[in-house]
Formats: C-alpha cells, structure tokens, sequence
C-alpha cells in the first residue's frame, strides 16, 4: 500500500469517527411540494414512539392535509414561540424550548424557512445547526428547489427565483436523506385534488411551477443529489476498509500548465454538468522545473476550476500515467480528459507517450482527449483543404502532392529501381484520391505518368521510351494508378453517402423521440423546431392561425426570429396551396425563408419556415430530402394532438351530456313533487277558502311554505353545483366565530325539522375561522339535514366543534342506519344514488357534493366515518390561521 492510499484511509477512518458523534441530521428530501415527506416524516417519528424513542415534535406543518395531521394524534408538540410582525402576531419554532427539553430526536419542518425578525438566527436551517450541535438529533424536511448549489439552474428550469436557499455544506452533515418521491402525474393529481395547496392557488400553480416538464426536471435532481450523497458516503466506507469502488463515473481533468489548461478545465466542467457527476482537476509534479508563465497559468487553471466548482488536487511521482491512474482508482474516477500532449516521436514509437500509456495501463477507465478549437480549426484545414471552397484549391493540393512524391523519389532514385520508384508515385496518386474528386485524382495521375516518364524511365529528361519493357511498365502505372484513384474515390464517396444517412437517420430518431414525449400541439412544434434547427443548421419557425385567422409565428428557433413580409406571403400560399414556396421554389422565390407546408391535401395545419445562410445557394438532396422527411413528422404529430383533443371534446361533451341526463332524471321527480303539492293547496284555498274551517286553511298555508322552502334549497343546491363546478365561486373571506357558524346552522335545522333534537358541544375558547361565513354556513347545514333525515325518531343529532392543532375540526353524528366502508367516499359525489347516503327520499344527492366543494374551496375536508355506536359521523376539516391582533 502507497504512502498516499494509508493516509486516504486514514482520512476515511477519521471521517467515519466524527460522523458517528456529530451527524444526528436526517433529511427527507423532495423534489417538489406535496410529494409527502411530512407525511414520510412523521410516519417515521411514529415508528420511533412505538420503539419507545423519547419524540417530540418541535414544528411540523400540515397545510391543512387531514391525513398528516392525524399522524401528529399522540407525539408530543412544543408550544410555539408567538412573534408581532408589522401589527400582526405569527407563530415560529421556539429554539429555546426544544434545548430545554432537549429530546432524543425532535422534527423541525421546511428546513429552509426564513424566521421572522426577533429571533436569535435568521434561517431555520441555522436553528436546527445549534440543535444538533447541542446532541439533538433532527429529523426535517426540504425541496430540492432550496439547494443553493441549485438556485440557478432551478432557475433556468422553472423561470422562477428561490430565494430561501441552504448551503449545501449543511447538507453534508445529514446522517441520513431519504428521497420522497412521487411521479409527476400523481403529483399534479394530488394538486387538483386541493391535497397540496388550496384550490385557489392551485390552477397558478399548475400554469407555473407544477408543470410536468419542470415537475421531471426536478425529480433529477433530487434523484442525482440523493445519489451524490450515497455515493460520498459509499467511498469513505470503502476507503475506511482499505478498498474503493466506483460507483458513480466521476471526473478527472488533468493539465500540464501549458495554453490549454483553462480550456481542458472548462470542458471537464460542462461534461461532468451534463453527467451530473462531480469533477475535479489534477496536475502530476514530476519535480521537473516550471517556467513562470507555466506556473502562472497552471494557478490559473486551478482557480478557474474552483471557481466553476470542481476540486482540484496536485499529485507528485516520476510517471504521470500511474499517479493519474493510482489517484483514479482511489477517488471512484471513471472518466479521465487530459488535452494533446506534446510527446517525442522517439516516446511514440516505443509505447511511452502519456496517452498510450494511460491507454494500456487504465483499461477500465474512460480516456478523452481534448483539443482546443485553435487545434480542432487546423486539423480541419488540413483534413479538408479544400472543403468544396473550390477547385482551385485541390488542384494545388495534388500539384503539391505529386511534388512531394517527386522530391521522395529523387532520394530514393540512388537506392531503389526504376519500378519501385512508382510505388512512391502511386501512393501520391492513391492520397489525393481519397481527399478529392475523381477529376483532381487523375490529374495527379497524369502529373505522375509524366514525371516518372520525363525524370526517371530511360532515356531520361525525354519522354521517348527506349525499350518495351519500360514502355509496359509506364502505361501499366498510368493504368494502376487511374483505376486505384477510382477505387479510392468511390470508396470516399460510399462513407461520405454512409455519413450523410447515418446523420438523416439520427436527426429522424431524435425528432421522433421528442414527438413521442410531446402531449399537445405547442410541445409538438416546440420539439419539431429544435429538431429542425440542429438537425439543418438553419433558423426555423412554425406558424399557424391564431383565432382571427391570422398566420403568425407560434414558436421559432432563435426565439427571436422575424420573418418578412415576403416571407409570411410565401406562408399563407404554401398553406392554401399544400405546396413549397419561397428560397430554393419557383413561386415567390424572393422570400428569404423555404416554407413548407404542414400537412397535405388541403388540410396543412400550419407551415414550416426555413432560413438558411446566405451563402447556400442550393441544397443538396440529401438536405432536402431530411427537411421534407422531419416536416410530414411534424405533422403527423400535429395532426394526432389535434385528433386527441377533439376526442377529449367528445368524451368531455359525453359527460356532460351524461351529467345532464342524470341532472333531469334526478330532479324532475324532487321538483315536481313539491310544486304539485303547492298547486294542489293553492287549488283547494281557491276553490273552498270560505267552507273550511281556520285550522285546515291554515295546515294548507303551511304545507305551501314548506314545499315552497324545500323547492327553494333544491334550487340553491342546483345554482351552488353550478358554481362550484365553473369555478365561478369566489370567496368572501372574513374573521367569524366558529361558534356563530354552528348556532345559526342549526337554527336553521330547527324550522325543519322542530321535535329534532340537537346536542352542540363547542370548545370553552373563542375559535375564530378566516373562510366565507355563508358558505360554511350551508355546508354545515347540508350534512345537518342529511343526518336529521336519516336519523331514527326520538334519536339526537350530536355537532361537536373541536381545535386539533392548527385546524378546526366539526364532528356532525347521527344514529341512523349507518354507510357501507366501499360506500363512504361516493357519497360526495353528485347524484349518488344509492339508498344509503345522501338520497333521504326527498333529496337530489347535490347536498354533500356541494359540502366537499364548499370546503374544499377554504383548503379544508370533509369525510364520511363510523359513528360511535351505530350511525355515520360525517368530519369537516378546516385551517385554522392565526388570527389578527384586534379580532
């Protein structure tokens, strides 16, 4: 074992020691809200109680979600600490409380809370830090949102600034971090369920922040940051036994110092970014002096990386390739990028430059080597010395290879035959072959048939040929040398066409993999853009018609991409047309853009425009046959959101025709009901009003009172349903007594039913609820009514108001039949028509619908459970906010 290998495991031991005595924190990380790691938290903080672990909970938040609070039934909660902020009383942690009582583990939520001023710190993460330091342990809760490693890519995710941020070196002292995670189609359930935010907020945040595509993007976060963690953890484990493992393919830059070392850096960085793995930089002292401007941007190059947040490392041995290779295996490193190393062609030859080096020795390491674009621009130059500029260009290339191969051969003239002299030339020949055109090879052949005639086949300097054999042996070269520079040309051409068809192929895939995850028409012309820009190297847009039926722009790759008036009257032909039009056609070929048309037939569902540079004067077929294969892509995938939306419409308008059948078929019989009985005792005091007795013609008066009382609310149900279900209900809120609420309620359930008999049990406090005062009202007064008509007679009907934690809770229990346990959830839903449940047999099966959708609207619930004894004790669960100062 190396010096450097005991002193790492050292390092790993001691680590593990301070771990063991200092990380009591444990983190439950999510990547968005309501993924449930309060509910994970507390279901933890539950299975310690049972162990008999001494728990206590020093704040949790609910948000007003029934089922975490329930969770809270039975631990132990700190009384809060009660802050005045700007003539408002708000509750916070209390830190000195939960130090004085000082529990085995304590749960402190939203660990990236900022506290209110007056406190002794200013974050919350900064509380639970003199927690733990106090041998408290913690269990908390965060978004990986809140990171501040993270704060700018969430921002260039989401478009949304976090300003409550953690130091990720907080993060590094947790013990534990538990992923709580949730797809994102659940997630975005639970929010238009109102179990995240209440449903007010929750359409903003569905527009904004809840998106799937931003919802997905997090999640890998979250994922990559538990796996970071895991993985630090995993290699100071292994490290501690004497052994490494990588699990996580980290990376490794290596420079020497030289011009491209703030490069090399750069590139490690936005390679390990998109790996998601961490990186750092290394530079190997072998002792040899460094000049100082070596020196200087070799320092350079190490504050760059910290900078950019890689660590950085120098090692010191004789032989780069084994310090490099040593500190791989040591660190878990799987990737190593060093740039062109400047090697001897001596050290070449014999196996011992850097790369081959690395090579033989790290086989089960990924090597990249890097050259800079000065590099990179040079071998282009040299590759593609013509790169289709111009023939000139290659007829100079050939003219200076056949000299070449003529210099070489009046060397070799002395030592080798005439005949193996035209090996050289046909090398010549067969080089120029494959880096041109056929025309330019011949012309090197014929350069070379005359040269080896003129300079080299006796009698020289003529280009008379003395004998037959040298007459064979000149026209044969001519002829090996025009059929290899065919071979060779034909062979480029095949791995050009090869290349051309792989990269048709590819574009192809990766726009149909794009189309595939797009759901509706902007995500599919949103894919289609990007993919068309990278795959033609040109600016590209997608219009259609907004509803004036007006051509515009609807997404464009640049973003800001104008197109001219030429170019939006090219558009609207080739959509009316179904045919291309504008550059590179024949109708309005002024237009700068190429427009395609979406679609064909007549049924284009927009057009495709095309801006490429202008020096391309033509393209080429392959190019075109790319743009036109992506563009009938782009609208089939159109044409399949489209056809999924109109048969969302049909199966939307199916249901609400549904609804509408079971609407009338509900109410017809309940609204002719009362209005027959009301005509009949108008009919009876018209007809006989001065032959009945006082008592009947009052019994008639009453009896119209009621039925007009009872027609009354079913239509209020019907408009409130209606409401509720347009989202047109709006909130009055204002500060009202819990108490006045049930007192008028079931004031109201007295004129009903008067020999009902009602037991209110209210709290001893005044609880005061921030909601709209009339829709409480009535939704309390629906389940009053529905538990009056199904209790038994000479049966009470029990309300009990009660405060648990940070939310009111209204118990309203009958003694009636009782509710199925399948059946208790489909009682709130509307026209429910079963016997049991909210259909007495005067009833619309509207009143505990509108109830959930009343309380729902506050952030509240309403469930069905069984009563004690017998019966159905039907639960409203509503927030309870502090309240002002002068209420």
């Amino acid at each position: 074992m190396s010096v450097s290998s005991r002193d790492a495991r050292a390092d790993a031991l001691l680590d593990q020691v301070a771990a063991a005595s200092n990380h009591r924190l444990k983190v439950f990380l999510g990547a968005a809200p309501g993924v449930g790691k309060t509910f994970a938290m507390l279901s933890a903080a539950r299975e310690l109680k049972r162990q008999g672990v001494d728990v206590v909970v020093g704040l949790v938040e609910t948000h007003g979600r029934p089922e975490t609070a329930a969770l809270m039934e039975g631990l132990e909660i700190l009384p809060r600490r009660t802050v005045n902020y700007r003539g408002r009383d708000f509750t916070e942690f209390d830190l000195d409380a939960a130090l004085a009582r000082k529990p085995a583990v304590l749960l402190v939520d939203e660990l990236a809370h900022t506290n209110l001023p007056g406190g002794r710190h200013q974050r919350r993460w900064q509380d639970i830090a003199e927690l733990l330091d106090a041998g408290i342990e913690v269990y908390t809760a965060l978004n990986v949102q809140h990171l501040e490693s993270l704060n700018d890519q969430i921002r260039r995710i989401t478009n949304v600034h976090v300003r409550e941020t953690v130091p990720d070196v907080f993060l590094d002292r947790a013990r534990d971090i538990v992923l709580v995670d949730l797809p994102p189609r659940e997630l975005i359930q639970r929010l238009k369920q109102g179990k995240v935010y209440v449903p007010e907020t929750a359409a903003a945040a569905l527009d904004a922040f809840f998106s799937p595509t931003n919802l997905a993007a997090l999640r890998e976060l979250a994922v990559d940051t538990v796996a970071g963690h895991v993985d630090s953890d995993l290699r100071d484990h292994m490290l501690a036994k004497g052994s490494a493992m990588p699990v996580r393919r980290r990376v490794l830059a290596a420079i020497d110092g030289h011009g491209q070392s703030e490069y090399l850096v750069r590139v490690a960085r936005r390679i390990a970014e998109r790996r998601g793995a961490p990186w750092s930089v290394a530079f190997v002292d072998t002792g040899a002096s460094l000049d100082t401007a070596r020196r200087e941007r070799l320092d350079a190059a190490m504050r760059l990386a910290r900078r950019l947040g890689g660590d950085t490392i120098v090692l010191r041995g004789h032989v780069v390739a084994d310090e490099l290779i040593a500190h791989a295996d040591r660190e878990g490193i799987g990737q190593i990028i060093l740039g062109r190393t400047r090697e001897r062609p001596l050290a070449r030859m014999l196996g011992r430059s850097l790369t081959q080096m690395l090579l033989r020795k790290g086989a089960h390491l990924e090597l990249t080597i890097i050259a800079t674009p000065a590099e990179r621009a040079q071998s282009r130059r040299r590759l593609h010395m013509t790169g289709g500029r111009g023939r000139r260009g290659e007829y100079v290339y050939a003219t200076m290879a056949t000299l070449v191969a003529f210099g070489l051969s009046f060397i070799a003239d002395r030592y080798l035959s005439v005949a193996n002299l035209s090996l050289i030339f046909l090398t010549a020949v067969l080089v120029v072959a494959v880096r041109t055109r056929m025309a330019v090879a011949v012309y090197t052949a014929i350069l070379c048939f005359l040269g080896y005639n003129f300079f080299f086949a006796p009698p020289r300097y003529t280009l008379a040929i003395s004998s037959f054999d040298d007459v064979l042996a000149v026209c044969l070269f001519l002829l090996a040398a025009l059929i290899c520079s065919r071979l060779a040309t034909r062979l480029a051409s095949q791995v050009e066409s090869m290349r051309a068809a792989h990269a048709h192929t590819r574009a192809l895939l990766s726009l149909g993999q794009r189309l595939t995850a797009s759901t509706d028409a902007p995500a599919v012309r949103d894919a289609g853009v990007v993919a068309l820009a990278h795959a033609l190297r040109c600016d590209a847009a997608i219009l259609h018609r907004d509803p004036s039926r007006v051509l515009q722009i609807a997404i464009a790759s640049p973003r800001d991409m104008a197109l001219t008036p030429q170019d939006l009257a090219a558009a609207d032909w080739a959509e009316q047309h179904s045919e291309a039009a504008g550059r590179f056609t024949d109708t309005l070929n002024a237009a700068p853009c190429w427009v395609l048309p979406l679609g064909s037939g007549g049924a284009a569902v927009g057009v495709v425009a095309l801006r490429f540079g202008k020096d391309i004067r033509e393209l080429s077929p392959d190019q075109r046959g790319l743009a036109l294969a992506m563009v009938q892509d782009i609208a089939q995938a159109l044409e399949r959101a489209r056809l999924a939306d109109e048969l969302e419409g049909a199966r939307v308008q199916g249901e609400t025709e549904r609804l509408r059948n079971a609407l009338l078929s509900s109410v017809s019989h309940d609204l002719r009901s009362p209005l027959a009985s009301m005509i009949g005792s108008a009919g009876t005091l018209l007809s006989y009003d001065a032959q009945l007795p006082p008592h009947e013609r009052h019994e008639l008066l009453e009896a119209i009172l009621g039925e007009g009382q009872r027609l009354d609310r079913y239509i209020q149900n019907l408009l409130d349903m209606t409401r509720l279900g347009h989202g047109t209900l709006k909130l009055n809120r204002d500060w009202t007594d819990v108490a006045e609420i049930v007192g008028a309620a079931v004031h109201r359930l007295h004129k009903l039913f008067p020999d009902l008999r009602v037991d209110v049990a209210l709290p001893p406090e005044t609880l005061l609820l921030y909601a709209h005062p009339a829709l409480i009202e009535q939704a309390l007064f629906n389940i009053l009514e529905n538990a009056a008509r199904f209790s038994p007679p000479g049966q009470p009907v029990r309300v009990q108001a009660s405060r648990i934690g940070e939310q009111l809770r209204i118990d309203v229990t009958d003694r009636g039949p009782g509710i199925p346990e399948d059946e208790r959830a489909r009682i709130f839903d509307m026209f429910f028509s079963v016997s049991r449940g909210d259909r007495a047999p005067q009833g619309t099966g509207l009143g505990l619908a509108i109830c959930r959708g009343m309380i729902g609207a506050h952030g509240g619930s309403v469930e069905a459970l069984p009563g004690d004894g017998g019966g159905t004790t039907i639960r409203i669960t509503l927030p309870l906010p502090a309240p002002p100062q002068e209420a």
